[in-house]
Formats: C-alpha cells, sequence, structure tokens
C-alpha cells in the first residue's frame, strides 16, 4: 500500500467515523476502488479509528474532563453513574472482539465484501429512517438498561457496512433518549474498545503492522485525525437538527451501488 492510498483511506475513516454511513464499509469500498490489499486489514482499520479516537478526545474534551473530575471527587455522582454506563455499553463490543476478531479479520478479506457491505448499508438506511419517522416520549438520561441495549447494537456494528453511530444513535433515540445525549454517548462509548485494541496491536509490534509500513501508518492516522475533527463536530450538530433521513438516503443509495459493484468488478 502507497502512503497517498493510505492518507486517502484515513481521509474516508475520519470523514465517515461520525457519520451514520458506516465508516467500516466505506473503507471497504476505497480499498477496491483503490486496488489495495493489505493482509492486516483489522489492524490498519483499528489504527485509523484510533485517529478518529483521539480527535473524539480533542473536539469533547471539556465533557472527558468533566467526568474525570466527577470521578475523582467524593460519593456517588452523575459523572461516575455515566461513566459506569459508559462500561456497561462496552460489554457486549468486548464479547465479540474477543470471541470474533479472527472471523471479522477473515470477513473483510472476503471476496464478497462489496455484497456484504452493500446489504448492511441498505440495513443502516433502513435504521435511520424508521428512527426519523419515530417519535418516542424523551428521557432526561440515558439509563443502565439503555447503555447495555446501545451497546448491543454497538456489537451488531462490528459487520462491515452497518454503521456504528447510526446503530447506537438510532438505538438511543428509539429508547427515547434526547438527540444530544445519545449522541455524545455514543460517540465516548467506542474511546476505550479502540483504544484497547490499538494497544494490543502495539503490543504484537511489527506482526500486527509487517504489511503496511511506517510512512503510510503515519499518513493514514494523520488524515484520518484531521478529518475526523471536523467530522465530529458536523455529526453533533446534525443530530441536533434531526436531518438523519437524509443519511438513510445516502446510504440506500450508497448500498445499492455497493451490490451492484460487487458483480460487476
Amino acid at each position: 500500500m502507497e502512503t497517498l492510498e493510505s492518507a486517502i483511506l484515513g481521509v474516508v475513516q475520519g470523514l465517515t467515523e461520525f457519520l451514520p454511513v458506516s465508516s467500516s464499509g466505506h473503507l471497504q469500498i476505497a480499498k477496491v476502488l483503490l486496488g489495495v490489499e493489505i493482509e492486516e486489514n483489522l489492524a490498519f482499520d483499528i489504527l485509523l479509528h484510533s485517529a478518529t479516537v483521539l480527535s473524539t478526545i480533542v473536539v469533547l474534551h471539556s465533557e472527558i474532563w468533566g467526568l474525570l473530575r466527577g470521578l475523582f471527587s467524593r460519593g456517588y455522582n452523575d459523572s461516575k453513574a455515566y461513566i459506569v454506563k459508559l462500561i456497561i455499553s462496552m460489554i457486549p463490543i468486548g464479547i465479540v472482539g474477543f470471541a470474533f476478531k479472527d472471523r471479522i479479520d477473515e470477513l473483510l478479506g472476503s471476496q464478497w465484501i462489496l455484497l456484504i457491505v452493500g446489504a448492511m448499508l441498505l440495513l443502516t438506511a433502513l435504521l435511520l429512517a424508521f428512527a426519523h419517522y419515530a417519535r418516542p416520549r424523551q428521557k432526561e438520561s440515558i439509563s443502565y438498561r439503555d447503555s447495555f441495549i446501545i451497546g448491543m447494537a454497538q456489537a451488531a456494528a462490528a459487520m462491515p457496512g452497518l454503521s456504528r453511530s447510526g446503530s447506537t444513535i438510532v438505538t438511543g433515540l428509539l429508547l427515547g433518549n434526547r438527540k444530544e445525549s445519545v449522541a455524545q454517548f455514543s460517540f465516548l462509548m467506542v474511546l476505550a474498545p479502540i483504544a484497547g485494541e490499538m494497544l494490543l496491536d502495539i503490543v504484537k509490534g511489527e506482526a500486527a503492522f509487517s504489511s503496511i509500513g511506517i510512512a503510510p501508518m503515519i499518513a493514514g492516522f494523520a488524515s484520518a485525525f484531521i478529518t475526523g475533527c471536523l467530522a465530529c463536530k458536523f455529526m453533533i450538530g446534525i443530530v441536533k437538527r434531526s436531518k438523519l433521513i437524509w443519511f438513510a438516503v445516502y446510504c440506500a443509495a450508497a448500498g445499492i451501488v455497493a451490490i451492484i459493484a460487487n458483480f460487476v468488478c
């Protein structure tokens, strides 16, 4: 993989990570279009996800700092309760990561990857459209039960093409949570799982990134971080204005194109 190709993939990751259009699905589509073949597909994807995790920390630094201050204060306060809910939401993806990591990596290299991505993008479109027209009663805060259910949606989004942010935000909205609350929760709940997976790959060292190279890694990480910062701010505003239906239309179109491309390419 060339440095320019890695940088382009980083831009794709950064722009789509916080939008409900599936960054993993778009990454696979971009790899096919660029003709990029990577032995460690999952390791490279996690590298780019780590860059967008860092962009989340930068954009939401005040909220994260507030949670950390509350964590080290006395008594069981709202910040500690929120952190517990975040931990609960991470349980499902942790189980999926340990149990199915190798199978997910094999799936990313499958000859049917565009067909899979296309089908999952169509499912994402249906979820976004349903959330747009549904009008559940809004609750003041995300409950412990809701955090686990939202976590299950994140685990399901391990399938390439099924949007993680779209699945978690839609699930939170359908459970009756406020748009601003569920958007922030969705972006924060992915921090620890991606950071932990990246740490494991770093521990593995050269074996995890042997086919990528230092320059492509740096280029991909940098481009994903910069575009991720822009996309995170943009997505929070989109959720507040309830314009998710346009992303449903886009996902439907992208899904159809991906399915057709699977049989043409």
